[in-house]
């Protein structure tokens, strides 16, 4: 069916049967308004709650499902199969064949496939649980966020709604700020400018209107057709609800393209430290297989052994311990008013380095104050405060904190209602390239006015005239020199100025636009005041102190800029305009942007520039706001913060909302980020190193020992025990010193890491070799070492003392290691561990202690060992914690930090 076929046909849409979407979109768009109320079921006042209910129950509710909500199959898949549980999995598999199916029954042992089994389920249901629990809480704390549409019904009129619940057929009043809140078809618009880029990708905001074209070759070229996805940058409109959800065209290309968003920073560390430890691996194991398989002459122990040492090299336990460290660190920031709307955005908050934020709100205290209402020379005239409240009363765009300010201020100083003797004809919305917003309206007699407000000099481009001394004059260079020095000194008291113009019947109705603000009369000033609050001055101390550089970038004048960062203690010794930003290259404004504090009648897109530039420069940037204005800059930044209060887009634009817009709730949010960080970088080079000694021990074992070190199924439940020990550790303390500046994933500082204390515990895993081979083994063999014995018993009983006593020296060393590398200062004296992460690790050193001398232990191939090997292993653990307390410093005096 093609476009005019569609136009003759007959109505098409109703609420009884669901209409294919792309009818109900081409019928939208060419039909007249008039007609497609009754088409869609509607009415020009709106739906009835039962249409409502029907709608939704015909349609669907208005959620967007694609790519937020995953099958249980899936979930339980994700949670089980990665690299680290694979490599589980195939050992597994080669033990069923050698242990049960291939020997004979009265040699058959399942103990190696039940470890295997348990060590993966272990694994993929904590992680599973970790991961669901998680998902709900993020479900929880995104309702927190509230993001509502102007919705009109017949029976309760026009009030907010939560997005979810507007329906096909529903009527919505949108103005700057807001998200179109499904596809739309526009049956009402002034001078209305819609972003399609995340549907498009055209940077440059497109003109809607109510008019049908057929010219368009596709949906989004239609003039009359909004989309879910796009959202208003200046104007107004009413439209009709079309398509909801799924069935929008953002749920479509969902969809169709199930396009992964871009790894962020968290993401690409994790997989890059996963890469160090998958090289060691592969360097590792072909070594050890090679080794055993030679001296040995057993190649299937060999090849069960190397891929018990990959088993050791592998943290199974990481994706579950990231998982954690998120959920957790995402609750105990919402308990402190900080919702993240992205788990791995914590970490990015706490790695932060460059906090750019706007002034109003949240260097201020949100709540502007009209101070004075002046004629250009510098008188108080409540003619300039009638002409500003008629201007911000009958605009129809998104009312700011300004406008609230002068309609407050006039309905205190003024009995009268101005509103019920004049009549709003049109308006010119609010923009930042312009900087000014005009309405106009008519008297009782007919006579019709153009009034405008905005930025002084913006204002002074379109004023020809000026009210001064009584008179209208034209303005002479000495008359603009003498506005601009009283704005000017308005600003230096810290005092926002903008300025406020006439101009009598300016155009023929119907036909006003931007080109009527012009030869207009400037008739005076407003001046307000937005002090800052009395926590910002400390906040920006406390994020210094803790390394992060606070940079103010606004719209507003440097003047009342300047005045306010001296307040709170912000450098401002040179504050960069706007059009000095547009004059340098990404270069210079790099390293411009390094040394300057404050940056003052910026654009949306300088904004955004400046953020990126400071990006490339290797910084982690955050930037927060809550303005139309603030939302490219958002998405330009590593982490775009707003708040609960912020128009739609900035919304949508953020990783992370606060629920109080102040700068002290974000201190605690960047500290929580950082708490989360340390504990997943404890783990992994904790483990990395630890297991990287252990196996650089099996190395030496394999080459000069006549028998295996220890058998696979001891490798694989020593790693089992070490890791259901390190569960704990997302709930560990964090030195205080730690948090003091941010930190980022660096891959190349784990296998630095893991070759300068990994060894450690090969030289004490060594001397327990020795211990055991020539000390303790003999004690049970006559005094015989292994080689002199010709008994196949004593063998059996001589290689089970020996791998008891590694077996369990090895646990021991390797709980302390949890113990020494979570803090640089010395454990338990200077810095103790949380009271789970000691339950659980002395648990394990406990549980392991005893096995040798279990009935299981007998069965897993170990014996019991003699009270004097134990007096040996404290002596061993504390020279090894000795070491290890030296080779931290060292570490420290040479890398700077520890973790």
């Amino acid at each position: 069916m093609n476009k005019k076929e569609i136009l003759r046909e007959p109505n098409l849409l109703n609420f009884t049967t669901a209409i294919p979407r792309e009818t109900r979109l081409a019928e939208a768009w060419g039909k007249e308004a008039e007609v497609l109320y009754p088409v869609l079921g509607s009415h020009p006042e709106g739906l009835t709650q039962e249409q409502v209910e029907t709608a939704r129950e015909t349609y669907g509710r208005n959620i967007l499902r694609q790519g937020k909500t995953e099958s249980l199959p899936l979930r339980l898949r994700k949670a089980f199969l990665n690299p680290f549980t694979a490599i589980l999995l195939v050992l597994a598999v080669i033990s069923t064949f050698t242990d049960l199916i291939f020997v004979p029954p009265e040699e058959k042992n399942p103990v190696t496939v039940i470890i295997i089994t348990t060590m993966v389920l272990i694994s993929g249901l904590m992680r599973f649980v970790q991961e669901t629990r998680s998902g709900h809480e993020a479900a929880k704390l995104a309702q927190m966020i509230h993001t509502t549409t102007l919705v009109e019904r017949k029976e309760t009129g026009t009030h907010e709604l939560p997005l979810a619940d507007v329906v096909v057929g529903d009527l919505v009043h949108l103005s700057a700020g807001d998200m179109v809140p499904g596809d739309v078809r526009i049956l009402e618009a002034k001078d209305l400018f819609i972003s399609q880029s995340a549907l498009t990708g055209e940077s440059a905001p497109v003109e809607k209107s109510p008019e049908i074209s057929l010219i368009g070759q596709s949906l989004t070229e239609m003039p009359n057709l909004a989309f879910m996805g796009s959202n208003v940058i200046s104007g107004s409109t009413k439209a009709l609800v079309i398509a909801v959800g799924d069935e929008t065209l953002l749920g479509q290309m969902a969809k169709d393209l199930a396009v992964k968003p871009p790894k962020t920073s968290f993401e690409k560390g994790v997989n890059s430290v996963s890469w160090v430890l998958i090289r060691f691996m592969l360097v590792m194991v072909p070594i050890v297989l090679f080794i055993n398989g030679f001296t040995k002459g057993d190649w299937l122990k060999a090849s069960l052994f190397a891929i018990s040492v990959a088993v050791g090299l592998t943290p199974e336990m990481l994706p579950m311990i990231v998982t954690t460290s998120l959920a957790k660190g995402a609750m105990a920031m919402s308990r402190k008013k900080v919702i993240l709307k992205n788990l791995n955005a914590i970490q990015s908050l706490g790695s932060m380095t460059i906090l750019c934020t706007d002034k109003t709100g949240t260097l201020t205290q949100d709540k502007v104050v009209l101070e004075y209402h002046l004629d250009i020379e510098g008188k108080e005239n409540v003619r300039v405060l009638r002409h500003a409240f008629l201007n911000s009363y009958y605009q129809t765009g998104l009312k700011n904190l300004i406008d609230h300010a002068i309609i407050r201020k006039h309905r205190e100083l003024e009995a009268g209602q101005p509103e019920d003797h004049y009549r709003k004809v049109d308006e010119i919305p609010f923009d930042f390239n312009r900087r000014r917003m005009s309405v106009v309206v008519a008297d009782p007699t007919g006579k019709t006015q153009l009034i405008t407000k905005g930025a002084v000099e913006e204002m002074l481009a379109c004023c020809a005239l000026a009210e001064y001394q009584g008179e209208v004059v034209p303005i002479t260079e000495e008359i603009k020199s003498f506005i601009l020095a009283k704005a000017e000194e308005l600003n230096g008291g810290g005092m926002r100025v903008i300025a406020v113009a006439q101009k009598n019947n300016p155009a023929p109705e119907g036909q006003f636009s931007v080109k009527d603000e012009c030869e207009m009369v400037l008739i005076g000033f407003l001046a307000f005041l937005d002090p800052p609050k009395e926590t910002t001055a400390q906040a920006i101390a406390a994020l210094r102190d803790h390394g992060v550089d606070v940079k103010i970038l606004t719209g507003d004048n440097e003047k009342v800029t300047a005045s306010i960062c001296r307040q709170v203690g912000l450098p401002n010794g040179h504050v960069l305009l706007g059009t000095e930003v547009d004059e340098l290259s990404d270069e210079d404004l790099a390293k411009t942007a390094e040394t300057t504090a404050v940056f003052a009648k910026l654009s949306p897109s300088q904004k955004a520039r400046i953020v990126r530039v400071l990006r490339d420069e290797g910084h982690v940037v955050g930037f927060m706001g809550d303005g139309i204005n603030d939302a490219a800059a958002m998405k330009a930044s590593d982490v775009g913060i707003s708040v609960d209060t912020a128009v739609d887009i900035a919304k949508e634009s953020a990783d992370v909302i606060l629920l109080e817009k102040d700068l002290m709730v974000l201190e605690d949010g960047i500290l929580e980020g950082r708490k989360t960080y340390a504990n997943m970088i404890k783990y992994i080079k904790m483990t990395a190193s630890s297991n990287f000694g252990n196996m650089f021990s099996v190395l030496a074992a394999s080459a000069f020992l006549p028998f295996l070190p220890m058998e696979s199924v001891h490798l694989i439940l020593l790693n089992l025990i070490y890791d259901v020990s390190c569960t704990a550790i997302p709930w560990d303390h964090v030195d205080a010193e730690y948090l003091q500046k941010p930190r980022q994933w660096n891959a190349t500082s784990v296998s630095r890491f893991m070759l300068w204390l990994g060894p450690a515990s090969s030289v004490f895993d060594i001397l327990t070799y020795l211990l055991l081979y020539f000390v303790i083994c003999p004690l049970f063999t006559g005094g015989l070492l292994f080689t002199q014995l010709t008994d196949p018993a004593q063998k059996v009983l001589y290689m089970a003392i020996f791998q008891s006593g590694w077996f369990i020296e090895s646990m021991w060393t390797q709980m302390s290691v949890i113990h020494m590398i979570r803090t640089p200062k010395i454990p338990f004296i200077q810095s103790r561990a949380s009271a789970p992460v000691i339950l659980l690790t002395f648990t394990g050193i406990s549980l392991l202690t005893v096995i040798p001398f279990t009935p299981w232990g007998k069965l897993l191939g170990l014996a019991p060992l003699p009270p004097v090997y134990f007096a040996w292993l404290l002596l061993i653990v504390f020279s090894y914690m000795l070491l290890a307390t030296l080779l931290k410093k060292l570490y420290i005096r040479r890398y700077g930090e520890l973790l």
